[in-house]
């Protein structure tokens, strides 16, 4: 089959959450079979920035389920959006 790339992107409570922090935070609780490939901070309005994930899963990984839980979970992070999935 080969592996799949899930773009995410990853809104913060607020403006002030620090975006270099959470995305460390992110890349420290990725499921195991996956890594990150790029990210992107988006601005979205009134100083707030959604951060936009590109994300490698291994072959064999099903769904983006796992992954998605793992990043809601990080502190910080008040929501997470799978926006594109392909094989590569």
């Amino acid at each position: 089959m080969g592996e799949v790339a899930a773009k995410l992107k990853v809104m913060p409570e607020s403006a002030e959450v620090d975006l270099e922090k959470l995305k460390d935070a992110v890349v420290a609780v990725l499921p195991e079979g996956a890594r990150l490939h790029g990210f992107a901070e988006v601005p979205i309005a009134f100083g707030l920035k959604a951060l936009m994930l590109a994300v490698i899963l291994a072959e064999g990984v099903t769904g983006t389920e796992g992954l998605e839980a793992a990043v809601a979970g990080v502190e910080g992070v008040q929501s997470v959006e799978v926006e594109e999935v392909g094989l590569l």
